[in-house]
């Protein structure tokens, strides 16, 4: 007979905590996105190697690949990141507040808006500072998002997935005639952001990335720190109020931070769609319906999404320039026509 041997006095028995494998998907999809990056700077019409870009961040001599890699790629890697983990952030929001899993920055309206509010700026006022453009987009996402829920609310029924869904789709249709019409009749306005109208990482400096950066990680803090009530909302009205959450402060505070990161991501990368749209959904698969997960997770997978999709068209297409915009648009109307097709249909 085997007997226990006891243990000395004043020790515990070994205990091993376990690891949410949410934390260990999340430490991958993170060191995927930097593998990424470094192969998104090594791309374009001369390959750089991995141990240059490495010799460009700590030894830098201002030779020529040097000067590439500092004020070409590594601005427009920085960019597909911040602009990407914005919209995708902004996306969840999105959804979680209207409980409308159509809702995203591009399909409710806010990034025609805030193009609305830049070309108007470079229309009237140019040339201004990178960060007065900001505040444009600011003010553009602000006004297209008040014109939607407004018109997704009337009725008796109230804000519905579908009336929101038809509403983002009229403003944002009625806003990019608007855009379209002011650059027919001023073309130097159009030469200026032709490739950035459709959504592109092409051009952009560390002087553009240095003026928006602030308001995107602003607005991503904002939104890592309001995970909780966010939740809330995300499981209805009724629930937020049984809690005791006042639904009108959470809401305008998701509302600020959703034209925060929305209006931003458009200023430094044009209105690129779909990546609200995709990211949330293919989060919730990994994560659940847990805000406090979903919304790291969508800050990191939308940066690996525009990023490695804006890879993906230069190492595809070296010769020619594909904006990033066309490429999720590629990725995303089959996407959408999915999750209208069935996702919605089942949950009728």
């Amino acid at each position: 007979m085997k007997l226990d041997r006891p243990l000395p006095a004043g020790s515990r028995p070994h205990q091993t905590l376990p690891i949410d494998p949410r934390a260990a998907a999340l430490a991958v999809l993170t060191a995927g996105l930097a593998l990424t990056a470094m192969w998104a700077v090594t791309i374009g019409p001369t390959r750089i190697p991995a141990s240059d870009i490495i010799a460009a961040v700590t030894r830098f001599d201002a030779s020529h690949d040097h000067l590439v890699i500092a004020t070409v790629r590594v601005p427009r890697v920085l960019a597909g990141i911040i602009a990407g983990a914005a919209l995708a952030v902004a996306g969840a929001i999105m959804q979680a507040v209207t409980n409308n899993p159509l809702a995203s920055p591009g399909l409710l309206g806010v990034n025609a808006g805030a193009s609305f509010g830049v070309v108007m700026a470079l229309t009237l006022w140019p040339p201004l500072p990178t960060s007065t453009y900001v505040w444009a987009a600011f003010a553009g996402a602000a006004v297209a998002a008040t014109i939607v829920y407004s018109l997704g609310s009337m009725g008796v029924t109230g804000a519905t997935p579908v009336k929101l869904a038809l509403a983002g789709a009229i403003v944002s249709a009625f806003v990019a005639s608007l855009t379209s019409a002011v650059l027919i009749f001023d073309k130097t306005t159009l030469d200026a952001i032709r490739f950035w109208s459709v959504g592109s990482l092409a051009g952009r400096s560390m002087t553009t990335i240095a003026s928006v950066s602030p308001y995107i990680l602003a607005g991503l803090a904002a939104a890592m720190l309001t995970r909780r009530q966010i939740t809330t909302l995300s499981l209805g009205a009724d629930v937020a109020r049984t809690v005791g959450q006042n639904l009108v402060l959470w809401r305008a505070v998701a509302a600020v931070t959703v034209v925060l990161l929305a209006g931003s991501a458009v200023a430094v990368a044009g209105p690129i769609g779909f990546v609200g749209l995709v990211v949330p959904h293919a989060v919730r698969l990994l994560t659940g319906l847990d805000y406090r997960w979903i919304l790291p997770f969508c800050a990191v997978g939308g940066a690996l999404l525009v990023t490695g999709s804006d890879a993906l068209a230069r190492s595809l297409l070296p010769e020619r320039e594909l904006p990033v915009g066309i490429t999720m648009a590629l990725i995303g109307a089959p996407f959408f026509v999915y999750l209208a097709r069935y996702r919605i249909g089942r949950s009728r």
